[in-house]
């Protein structure tokens, strides 16, 4: 018997839907990586991009524990000497928080091409509406 290797070309990608309202970020993020890599199938490769797509939805209700609203920064430079931006995590919650979820998810992939091509499957909104109505995401339920 040999090892199973899926090859990109027979891949089948499916949408789901992931409900950040009342959960805490990482556990949220946690989640949507290990369905943009593909994990929860059974033909999982690791070298082979077998992922899915994932919509967060209610971004703006997720939760962060502890002081991470206080004590937490989002980090920028410019490369130019005195380029550093900082943003407290309760700005960024407050005025961008798709932006937030999307660095919690990035920084939960593997930093390489298969990485890069998974976080493009990952779609982020605010509210609890979407635009893939036409893809029939499902519901993720298994947590």
């Amino acid at each position: 018997m040999s090892t199973f290797m899926a090859k990109a070309e027979s891949i089948e990608r499916k949408w789901y839907i992931l409900d950040a309202a009342g959960k805490p970020m990482g556990r949220t993020a946690a989640i949507a990586a290990s369905i943009l890599r593909g994990k929860h199938k059974p033909e999982y490769t690791p070298h082979v991009d077998c992922g899915d797509f994932v919509i967060i939805v209610n971004a703006d209700k997720a939760v962060l524990t502890g002081k991470k609203l206080e004590q937490k920064y989002y980090r920028t430079h410019s490369g130019y000497a005195g380029g550093l931006k900082e943003t407290q995590y309760n700005t960024l919650m407050s005025d961008r928080p798709e932006l937030a979820v999307k660095l919690a998810v990035k920084g939960m992939l593997p930093k390489n091409s298969i990485g890069r091509w998974s976080l493009g499957r990952l779609k982020v909104y605010a509210g609890p509406e979407h635009k893939q109505q036409a893809q029939k995401p499902e519901a993720w339920c298994a947590e």
